[in-house]
């Protein structure tokens, strides 16, 4: 993955858009396999990776004093596979925590302060349940939570985005060719982290097929 571009969700960025799917709400977490809508690279009919790899050949000036400003992106070696996830937060300052989600790409980032600290490939909803595109606040942090709709699938570490059951959680393998009820499913240890790390009230925001760099902004305002 380049170092100066990333799939990334907001309404008000400099970005490449593409053709958003459909926006609804899903619900519960229980993967299912995927039949259609898988996004990637495929070899031999099986999908390997979950996002390409993009160019941006310059980098545009940082403002550092904003902190909803991309001021750093994880230097991740090629696209994100499905069931691996980074975190590095090493000399990252205090501020705001911003993730971001985008459908296209399969890929959850967490920022903090303008600097991504935590990426992850993950699973979301299919074209029966799909998962939400829009910003949602956390609502409730579940630390042992199930999913009373779909026969009390386990969903540790749940950060509920909607009261209808849509929230980021652990419980499943994050595996190619699987989808939830509409939730987005990341690896345990990544959820866990991101768990301690999030608070009620952060900010996810969600969109499909959105892309920019270091130096776009995370706002979500018009």
């Amino acid at each position: 993955m380049n170092s100066a571009i990333k799939w990334i969700a907001g309404l008000s960025l400099a970005v490449v858009a593409f053709i958003g799917g459909a926006v609804a709400m899903g619900g519960g977490t229980e993967a299912q396999e995927a039949t259609q809508g898988v996004v990637g690279n495929a070899v031999d009919g099986a999908v390997q990776f979950v996002a390409n790899e993009v160019v941006q050949p310059v980098e545009p000036e940082v403002d550092m004093n904003d902190p909803f400003v991309i001021k750093r992106i994880l230097p991740i070696d090629g696209p994100i596979r499905y069931g691996e996830w980074h975190w590095d937060d090493e000399g990252v300052p205090d501020g705001p925590l911003v993730m971001t989600v985008d459908l296209q790409a399969r890929v959850i980032s967490v920022f903090r302060d303008g600097y991504e600290i935590g990426a992850a490939a993950a699973l979301i909803g299919s074209a029966d349940h799909p998962t939400p595109t829009g910003t949602f606040p956390i609502l409730t942090k579940e630390r042992d939570n199930v999913s009373e709709q779909y026969n009390n699938a386990p969903m540790p570490w749940s950060l509920r985005l909607t009261w209808d059951g849509v929230a980021i959680h652990g419980g499943r393998e994050v595996e190619r060719g699987y989808v939830s009820h509409g939730c987005i499913g990341v690896p345990d240890e990544f959820a866990a982290r991101l768990f301690d790390e999030a608070s009620v009230g952060d900010v996810v925001i969600i969109t499909d097929g959105v892309m920019t760099g270091i130096g776009g902004s995370l706002r979500t305002e018009s």
